[in-house]
């Protein structure tokens, strides 16, 4: 349990402890932007390599809750709707993507700055690997999964919250635009009125996305070692 607690903390530790403090601003005077990019992907890689190789070292005897085929029926769920925020995110120039700040410049209020999967969220990777852990630590009720799966899990629910202040102190004005338009919160902004589905925009991530989900249901036996029933 310590092992997969010590990697944990790596890995968070090397994503919000660098990337979400002023530790990012130093490095980045030292190295410059790309220098920067370039260390955190290694150390992201490395963190998150160990994470995994962890994961599949311990043996999982202690549980918190039983495995229940009925809780399976939750990843199987919300699998679909991951993959196509997945597949939909790659498919979009999204201002949240490092790089991407200049979608936004001079943006008028009544511009369509959302697209296809971020007029459900703006932040469709976080969301997909939300739901991913969300369904994952619901169906493995063992302690070394739990901590595996929720680390994920609040990466990627912490991280966009973070990302959207920092988006705000960098962006001022033309953040507020995008962000009164869009929701962090998947279909949030849609339901309060402030964006639509559009069907077309959609057609391709969902046909994408659900046969990338159709082919990790196929293969996720040699993927993870567990057989899905």
């Amino acid at each position: 349990m310590t092992q997969i607690l010590m990697a944990a903390v790596l890995f968070l530790g090397t994503h919000l402890g660098i990337s979400s403090t002023g530790l990012r601003a130093a490095l980045t005077d030292k190295l410059g932007e790309r220098g920067y990019l370039g260390l955190y992907s290694v150390l992201a890689l490395i963190t998150l390599s160990y994470l995994i190789w962890i994961y599949g070292e311990l043996p999982r005897f202690e549980y918190v809750w039983q495995p229940d085929p009925n809780a399976y029926l939750v990843p199987k769920l919300l699998m679909p709707l991951a993959a196509i925020l997945l597949v939909g995110g790659f498919m979009v120039k999204n201002p949240t993507n490092v790089g991407a700040e200049s979608l936004l410049q001079n943006a008028s209020a009544d511009a369509d700055l959302a697209h296809g999967v971020t007029r459900i969220t703006r932040h469709p990777f976080q969301w997909a690997v939300m739901l991913w852990a969300i369904g994952h630590l619901v169906a493995n009720g063992d302690t070394v999964s739990i901590v595996f799966f929720a680390t994920f899990g609040i990466l990627s629910g912490l991280g966009s919250v973070l990302l959207d202040a920092k988006k705000a102190r960098t962006l001022g004005s033309d953040w507020i635009v995008y962000r009164n338009q869009t929701s962090n919160l998947p279909f949030a902004a849609i339901v309060a009125g402030r964006n639509r589905l559009v069907a077309k925009e959609l057609l391709l991530p969902v046909l994408v996305g659900l046969a990338v989900y159709g082919l990790m249901f196929w293969g996720h036996q040699w993927l993870s070692g567990v057989r899905i029933i």
